[in-house]
């Protein structure tokens, strides 16, 4: 099984278009194909971004989505590295992928180091079907 990192802008995705590469990945996720890691600090990331007015998700969904990957992931304390980062608010998701050894996907890969572990959502879904096949 894989272990992942979703970012905030994967797991927004998922939610705007339930067609899309980041639905799908959620969706693995809920099938438990993958386990997700996160830290405290990224689920306070994901409420506050799941609660913008702007994206009109409704707080049931919210918290829904939030305690599903309570359920089905694994909370861990990242060690913080000193890797340069463009966005010191991405580091949250760069150091729990590195501290668990999970694959960090995201929309913005030019917000991280060129990394083997970073990943798009499309790279991603074309690796994990390379590997199954």
């Amino acid at each position: 099984m894989k272990h992942i990192v979703i970012d905030t802008n994967v797991l927004v995705s998922s939610i705007i278009s339930l067609e899309g590469n980041p639905a799908k990945i959620m969706d693995m996720i809920a099938d438990k194909q993958l386990l997700i890691h996160y830290s405290p600090d990224i689920l306070d990331e994901y409420r506050r971004v799941l609660s913008y007015k702007k994206l009109c998700i409704a707080l049931q969904t919210q918290v829904g989505i939030i305690h599903e990957i309570e359920k089905l992931g694994i909370s861990i304390e990242p060690t913080r590295s000193t890797t340069p980062l463009p966005d010191e608010s991405d580091r949250i998701f760069y150091d729990t992928a590195k501290t668990s050894g999970a694959i960090l996907v995201t929309g913005n890969t030019k917000h991280y180091p060129a990394e083997s572990f970073i990943m798009t959502p499309a790279d991603f879904l074309k690796e994990s079907e390379l590997n199954t096949s």
